[in-house]
């Protein structure tokens, strides 16, 4: 009987994949209202995240965002402002092109859903019916123009510069998150471990592109892959 995949085990969670949720700090979005100013007073860690945050005093509420690079303790962020400045938050329509942006909203109020990693950053393209945004993987995305997003490059870029040195402190860092920081590959494992198991040598032996309607147990490889464009 074959064995669930490592990410099929970690899907249905357990106490070795869950993230120790409870040392996490808050769950970043950008705010509720449209308009309003707020003073940065404190940069924190996040344990869970790449990035630094910032925790802001929004008229005596307390709200954290993501750090960005060239802020400070005592800066004031704008939020619905047309001013181009690190740190505001703003209306796509409203930001110029040119302009590096993240934590930007997928739909008008969700909060914010792309580009938080540190050191990442988009840049506006174009406006119009749509607005264009260069992404970090270097795809142009299509957003709504009433869709908001954060003004600036996320903190925390210089990260993966010192190296970690050790397994241990690898394995610390990579719990925070929920992610495991060993890998084998499906070829090196037995054949009932993984389709991709098996054999005198490593090989897949076999098609490694998968079907969106696959079951489970068989989707490893490539899955529903689209045909190349010439």
């Amino acid at each position: 009987m074959a064995k669930r995949l490592i990410p099929q085990r970690r899907g249905r969670a357990g106490p070795h994949y869950l993230s120790p949720s409870h040392r996490h700090v808050d769950d970043v979005k950008l705010p509720a209202f449209d308009e309003g100013e707020g003073t940065i007073k404190d940069l924190i860690q996040a344990p869970g995240r790449t990035s630094p945050l910032a925790v802001i005093d929004f008229n005596g509420k307390t709200d954290y965002q993501l750090a960005v690079e060239g802020t400070k303790v005592g800066q004031t962020i704008v939020v619905g402002s047309d001013k181009i400045k690190a740190g505001n938050i703003s209306t796509l329509s409203k930001i110029a092109e040119g302009t590096f942006i993240h934590n930007i909203e997928g739909k008008p109020g969700d909060g914010g859903k792309f580009i938080k990693t540190a050191g990442t950053s988009g840049t506006v393209v174009s406006r119009g019916s749509t607005v264009m945004v260069l992404m970090p993987s270097g795809a142009i995305k299509e957003f709504n123009p009433n869709c908001r997003a954060a003004i600036g490059v996320v903190a925390g870029g210089g990260r993966t510069d010192k190296p970690l040195a050790k397994a241990g402190k690898n394995y610390l860092t990579l719990r925070s998150r929920s992610k495991a920081n060993k890998k084998t590959s499906g070829v090196a494992m037995n054949a009932v471990d993984h389709p991709h198991g098996g054999g005198s040598h490593p090989h897949v032996g076999g098609p490694n592109c998968i079907g969106r309607n696959a079951p489970t147990g068989q989707k490893a490889g490539f899955i529903a892959p689209k045909k190349r464009k010439e």
